[in-house]
């Protein structure tokens, strides 16, 4: 019985327009890319441009279906790696796909929003970043449905006392995603914009290279505070998807500095 439940749900989703799915996520010009998912996402595509947000503040445009077809696997792949539990937990469901996205005349590689339990990709952000970033996104998921966990005050306080972040990420000049050969507690520069960036990077890196950051901590204190931070609130949600299920049965103490 739930198999023909679900075969019927599938197959009601999948005769949708774009219209539909406009009221379900408040994105317009949308078409289905892919349903069937271990993990549950749904796979939308701009078929069209669109322009959303406060005064339409944010637009991408359509995708070329030759570009998406190849950038998919990669975005698929990263995405398997969480799974539908933890989706669930950080409202995420539907992933939308398009190129050239800006918010506010800012080109970025991507758009959470938990509202609408949608992550938006630009599927044209650069190759060499283009991993990490999906990561990046969806750590603001993780931030904004666990707020508490992941709290900007907090985690500064891990900083030198001279240290001071920008306002706001969009007011800052520090935005190269190179990773620093002398990290001094910050992976890149945009690690030093605002504390939600620094934790979105950290995470990005330990999801794509986590055996590089493992190095880089060795020698750098305030990071080694930093990505263990990360680590235990990651856990506290799922276990697997920083493979922490030991973190879990340890004293706390080991895993900070003194603030």
């Amino acid at each position: 019985m739930k198999i023909i439940i679900l075969f019927i749900l599938i197959f009601q989703f999948s005769q949708v327009n774009a219209d539909e799915i406009y009221n379900l996520i408040k994105i317009p010009n949308l078409e289905i890319y892919k349903l069937k998912n271990e993990n549950n996402i749904r796979y939308l595509n701009a078929k069209g441009d669109f322009k959303i947000g406060v005064d339409d503040n944010i637009t991408c445009n359509k995708t070329n279906q030759e570009n998406l077809n190849t950038k998919f696997p990669t975005i698929e792949r990263n995405i398997k790696r969480y799974n539908s539990k933890f989706l669930k937990k950080i409202n995420l469901k539907y992933v939308v796909f398009c190129e050239g996205l800006f918010i506010s005349n800012i080109n970025t590689g991507g758009i959470p929003d938990n509202k609408n339990r949608t992550l938006i990709l630009d599927i044209n952000f650069n190759e060499k970043y283009f991993e990490r970033m999906i990561h990046h996104e969806i750590f603001h998921m993780i931030q904004n449905s666990y707020e508490d966990d992941f709290n900007d005050q907090k985690f500064s306080l891990f900083n030198n006392s001279d240290f001071e972040y920008a306002e706001c990420s969009t007011c800052s000049d520090r935005l190269n995603l190179d990773l620093y050969e002398n990290t001094n507690g910050f992976l890149t520069e945009y690690s030093k914009s605002i504390p939600s960036e620094d934790m979105a990077e950290i995470f990005s890196f330990l999801m794509v290279n986590k055996n590089l950051i493992e190095e880089k901590i060795k020698n750098d204190s305030i990071l080694n505070n930093k990505v263990n931070f990360i680590k235990l609130n990651i856990s506290k949600i799922d276990e697997n998807i920083l493979w922490l299920k030991q973190l879990r049965h340890q004293n706390q103490k080991k895993f900070y500095l003194f603030f």
